[in-house]
């Protein structure tokens, strides 16, 4: 039976997720405790990771860790720890972010979203891309990234978190076609999620999930469905939004370029009806494809 990337879910196996106390990290961790992995769990949050590690099933192996992923120095310490003993990690899930606001003028607005968006993630692969970088490795492992839709069609009014996110994407695609050639049994992930109910977007205990999003559950069932099916790009619908219409909003996004429109056009006044009916052909355009299949 020829493998796929979902083999790194197994017993035994090491994953190390960030972002974990909560919302898709937890819940991927959920997915990795229902295949017996060793789970081991990074948040800043030292309540949430305590509050997760008791929701997840007993019997599970997990060891969690407070740290701030902008911070270098608490990685190496992190890796210290993990390496103990030999170990070295099958699965790497990069999760941790954050949102927030500002203008051009907010100084920490954009150092502060650089720091854990961006740098939480080129931490974590400078310090643990050499567990996935072996060439004779038998087993599969994985890296998966957390991105943005906001990193691919940039919307309007939060320049920083859409800027780290388009980073994020960027370097996710460099490491999969680099790990591609060097260490084929290592998959790279662009985890996309759509609505999600989380704490990010203003999820909370005490708060009824919106009928149009989609529970974090939901994105790691679709996330171990995409790798099953071998793809880098996870881009999650949610209850509102379908995979048509994304593709739709990302094909007019690369347009801007490719036609020399001014940037951000479907949110410019002189565009908005050219957007709608091109957006519009194209859905024609594919259920017409779809119907003399």
């Amino acid at each position: 039976m020829p493998s796929t990337a979902t083999d790194v879910f197994r017993a035994g196996a090491n994953a190390l997720i960030t972002g974990a106390g909560s919302g898709v990290g937890l819940a991927v961790a959920q997915l990795c405790a229902s295949h017996k992995m060793n789970l081991i769990l990074v948040d800043n949050n030292a309540q949430a990771l305590a509050n997760a590690k008791t929701s997840l099933p007993d019997g599970t192996n997990i060891e969690v860790h407070t740290m701030d992923v902008s911070s270098l120095n608490e990685w190496n310490e992190l890796k210290t720890k993990v390496e103990a003993g030999g170990r070295e990690l099958d699965l790497l899930h990069l999760n941790a972010g954050i949102g927030a606001n500002g203008d051009w003028t907010d100084t920490q607005y954009f150092q502060t979203i650089f720091a854990t968006n961006l740098f939480g993630v080129v931490n974590g692969l400078n310090v643990f891309v050499p567990h996935f970088q072996q060439p004779q490795q038998r087993s599969q492992r994985a890296i998966i990234v957390t991105g943005s839709k906001q990193g691919i069609t940039n919307p309007p009014s939060n320049p920083a978190y859409n800027a780290s996110k388009s980073a994020i994407k960027t370097l996710t695609e460099h490491l999969s076609f680099d790990l591609a050639k060097s260490s084929p049994r290592t998959s790279v992930h662009l985890l996309v999620p759509g609505w999600t109910f989380t704490g990010l977007t203003g999820g909370g205990s005490t708060k009824e999930k919106p009928a149009g999003a989609w529970a974090p559950e939901q994105v790691a069932e679709y996330l171990y469905r995409k790798m099953s099916e071998g793809k880098f790009y996870v881009i999650c619908p949610d209850n509102d939004v379908d995979w048509e219409t994304d593709r739709k909003r990302m094909t007019w996004t690369m347009g801007d370029i490719v036609y020399e429109r001014q940037p951000q056009s479907r949110w410019r006044e002189e565009y908005k009806q050219e957007a709608t009916e091109t957006m519009e052909k194209m859905r024609l355009g594919t259920e017409q494809l779809g119907s003399s299949s």
